[in-house]
């Protein structure tokens, strides 16, 4: 939306501007019907599987851009908007779920880092169709029409595509489609020497679902009861609610109202942010591709919460010695240290904010638990700075920066050094031992063909237990 807000066709034809409640509210309905979908999904995942949880919220993303296209008012904007943002909302959970269920230990957060990195494709593709549609006349429609419209080809993509991609192994052990599940793990990872390994990581998975379902009961609240799954719970919430208090999607959103703050204006206004939501995917590519899997995922978030403060403070003291956008050294100095927060979040909470939530929720919870901290963890918190956004940087512009620089040092920036794991090349199985015991101690720490029938009978035992 960054480009249809900036549109002159559309604040005339909807008779606002830039820096109202109507901007934010298109914004933050958004992310509301995005917290609604999140929180969907998790019924949906674990009743349905991963793939019909995906392909639905492309089908429901089809309607919510059909809706934004074809607005007459206001009102059908917002619905539109809901719409789309329960089709995200579905998406943004079960895709990383699906990526992490699928990927080999060794790889996933490359795997896993690609939602972000498709993420940043999807700005690029947004942006520069904005920016090629504002060339069109004032008194044209299609200034936002038209890259409302176009969010409709890449949900047909997926939608139909995802017919060829199998479902999750994971999924299918823990309803009892096993033989599918071993043809499934074999096609994804057998490389013609490594049996062994697909065995044995048929027989963890296998055996840890058992495990965990026989002595858990079904819902949402044995997430909250589990000692130690709330605390993986709160691990993945908490890196959503990080994510968000960088201030990204602030300037993702309305960084148009920033450059204008600048001193930009017209079509270089638009030229800027195509050219910012090119950065972050450039750097999300690199650092999926060759350091995800080297250097973990504690070291770049921490990285990340001070680097990406640093650069906020400089941002903030530029705008508060320009406030007019008149002293043009400062205004470059000023877009620069915005690119440098697209570039810095790529290298860190971008890429593994996907990753880490995804990873740390046990099997019994991976669906439900993803679900709430993606509803509420990321898009709940996305609808207070989505509303208050635009009328905060348009009263109080640089403080504004101070919201997220003092939450990123004071709370975020311990959090991670002292509570936050790492996980790096642990199959989904084997984190379970970060958290404390495999299937809530039902299980010991190795699992193999040997004593598998001592595991099982252990686990019969530990089920009958449980229903006295």
């Amino acid at each position: 939306m960054t480009d249809v807000i900036a549109s002159p066709n559309f604040l005339n034809y909807f008779n606002t501007d830039p820096e109202t409640a109507t901007i934010g509210a298109i914004n933050s309905v958004f992310s509301g019907g995005a917290a609604i979908g999140a929180l969907q999904g998790g019924l949906t995942m674990d009743k349905f599987g991963r793939k019909f949880t995906i392909q639905m919220g492309a089908f429901i993303c089809l309607v919510g851009a059909i809706l934004q296209a074809a607005a007459q008012n206001l009102a059908m904007v917002l619905v539109g908007r809901i719409v789309a943002g329960w089709a995200v909302g579905l998406m943004s959970m079960s895709v990383p779920v699906y990526q992490a269920e699928c990927a080999h230990p060794s790889s996933r957060g490359l795997i896993v880092g690609l939602a972000q990195q498709m993420i940043g494709v999807g700005f690029i593709v947004s942006t520069w169709i904005g920016y090629g549609c504002a060339h069109a006349p004032a008194s044209n429609e299609v200034q936002w029409r038209f890259p409302l419209a176009f969010q409709a080809v890449p949900a047909l993509i997926l939608a139909v595509g995802m017919i060829w991609f199998p479902e999750s192994p994971r999924y299918l052990i823990e309803t009892d489609r096993d033989d599918q599940a071993m043809n499934i793990l074999r096609k994804l990872h057998y490389n013609g020497s490594n049996n062994d390994w697909i065995n044995q990581e048929f027989l963890e998975i296998k055996t840890t679902i058992a495990a965990e379902r026989a002595i858990t009961a079904p819902g949402w609240l044995i997430m909250f009861k589990v000692p130690t799954w709330r605390t993986r719970l709160i691990h993945g919430t908490l890196i959503q609610v990080f994510t968000q208090m960088t201030g990204i999607n602030v300037i993702g959103y309305y960084q148009t109202i920033i450059y204008k703050t600048l001193g930009i204006t017209g079509h270089t206004n638009t030229l800027v942010a195509g050219i910012y939501n090119c950065i972050g995917p450039i750097t999300n590519l690199i650092f999926i591709t060759f350091l995800i899997d080297r250097v973990g995922r504690k070291k770049p978030l921490i990285f990340g919460a001070i680097s990406i403060s640093i650069v906020l403070a400089c941002e903030a003291a530029l705008y508060a010695n320009n406030p007019d956008g008149t002293k043009r050294g400062m205004s470059i100095g000023g877009v620069f240290f915005v690119f440098c927060v697209t570039v810095l979040f790529s290298l860190s909470f971008g890429p593994i904010s996907w990753v880490y939530m995804s990873e740390i929720m046990p099997m019994q919870i991976r669906g439900k638990g993803n679900a709430f901290a993606t509803g509420v963890g990321n898009w709940a918190v996305s609808v207070l700075w989505s509303q208050v956004s635009p009328i905060a940087l348009g009263k109080i512009t640089w403080k504004y920066n101070l919201v997220f620089i003092c939450f990123n040092m004071l709370v975020t920036l311990p959090t991670l050094i002292f509570v936050f794991k790492e996980t790096k090349q642990k199959s989904l199985e084997e984190i379970d031992l970060l958290f404390g015991e495999r299937a809530l101690g039902t299980l010991p720490e190795n699992i193999t063909e040997k004593n598998l029938e001592d595991v099982t009978h252990h686990v019969e035992e530990r089920s009958e237990t449980s229903k006295l």
